[in-house]
């Protein structure tokens, strides 16, 4: 027993160095994992603080924008503050100017005044009853005026005593035979026919309408008659045949109908009558003959188509409408500008040899 004890091997004992060489493993996980969680915290700051960075970046080009804008939108304020403020003052520069230019010709309108003449303060007053003429004519149309300041110029420039207008005067006269050759219109009576037209018009009853003309009650015997039975008869008769027209209307086919017309349909016939009238006495005033014919075409047109032609009223309003769509509103006007352009002439003839003779007595007086 003791022998085979002996025999058997030796137990092992478990190796105890072998062991405790894991502790440096260990150690470097555990030292890989706090560099690890290190690494991602100071990884998360980071993006922390560049997330932060950006948009303090954006916040600072927004309020860049923002001051960009106002001080630029100021920028343009005052720029057109600047470009006012140089308009206004060129304006008052050329007021100045104006002003300026006038004062300079007004003395010079006083000098020259010291040494004028009767005769050319005859042709000045001349020169302006021309220019009204002329106003007179193109503008208003008036023949009468325009022929009155052309008379009244050539008496004074007769009085002048200047044989240098003789062209003028040549002129002038011919003008004024142009303007007496022309029928005058007589605009004022014109319109006032007009208006009695119109007033003619507001006075129309509805009997004057086409329309069936209402039924006329007879008396076929007097009240006081005595009831006997022949005036029974007749008035029974008469009864019957006034009812028989009541009920039974003849026409004649071979007439052209004309429309009835209702109580609204007479106003608005007045009406547009009274406008037609009204479009008239515009062209009257304006001197527009196609607008003035035009307009009393049609009332005419209006008066014969909507009213009755056998009413006294609507025959002579529609004689006075006939009447008045005969006259000539805008006659044709002749040139009288060419007297008005020689007297000009004649003006700047006299002051340049006013000038010449002027500067050589002044040159006389230096040389003696």
């Amino acid at each position: 027993m003791t022998e085979t004890t002996k025999q058997l091997p030796a137990p092992v004992s478990p190796n105890k160095a072998e062991r405790s060489r894991l502790w440096p493993i260990w150690v470097v996980a555990l030292i890989a994992l706090v560099l690890a969680v290190t690494l991602a915290v100071w990884n998360w700051q980071q993006w922390q603080t560049h997330k932060a960075t950006v948009q303090v970046i954006q916040d600072l080009r927004q309020d860049t924008a923002r001051l960009e804008d106002r001080y630029g939108s100021r920028g343009n304020e005052q720029s057109q503050r600047l470009q006012a403020v140089e308009g206004k003052l060129s304006d008052q520069r050329e007021l100045i100017a104006t002003q300026q230019r006038q004062i300079d010709h007004n003395a010079r309108e006083l000098l020259e005044a010291g040494n004028r003449t009767r005769t050319d303060w005859l042709l000045a007053e001349a020169e302006y009853l021309l220019r009204i003429g002329n106003q007179r004519l193109l503008i208003e149309k008036d023949i009468r005026g325009a022929l009155a300041a052309l008379e009244s110029a050539d008496e004074v420039l007769r009085e002048s005593d200047d044989i240098g207008v003789y062209p003028v005067r040549q002129q002038l006269a011919r003008e004024i035979l142009s303007l007496r050759s022309i029928q005058g219109v007589d605009r004022t009576g014109l319109y006032l026919q007009l208006e009695a037209a119109i007033a003619s018009i507001h006075e129309l009853t509805d009997q004057a309408l086409i329309h069936d003309q209402a039924p006329s009650f007879r008396m076929s015997e007097d009240s006081n008659a005595p009831a006997d039975g022949r005036n029974m008869f007749v008035r029974g008769w008469n009864r019957f045949l006034d009812t028989l027209q009541q009920v039974v209307v003849v026409r004649r086919l071979d007439e052209p109908v004309k429309p009835l017309l209702s109580p609204d349909q007479s106003a608005w016939a007045r009406l547009n009558l009274q406008l037609m009238l009204e479009e008239a006495e515009m062209a009257v005033l304006r001197g527009n003959q196609p607008l003035y014919e035009r307009a009393l075409s049609k009332a005419i047109n209006t008066v014969n188509d909507w009213y009755d032609s056998t009413n006294p009223a609507i025959r002579g309003l529609s004689d006075s409408l006939n009447e008045l769509a005969s006259h000539d509103v805008d006659p044709k006007l002749p040139d009288i500008s060419q007297s008005l352009g020689l007297l000009k002439e004649r003006l700047a003839g006299r002051l340049a040899t006013d000038n010449a003779d002027r500067s050589g007595s002044e040159r006389g007086g230096q040389d003696s």
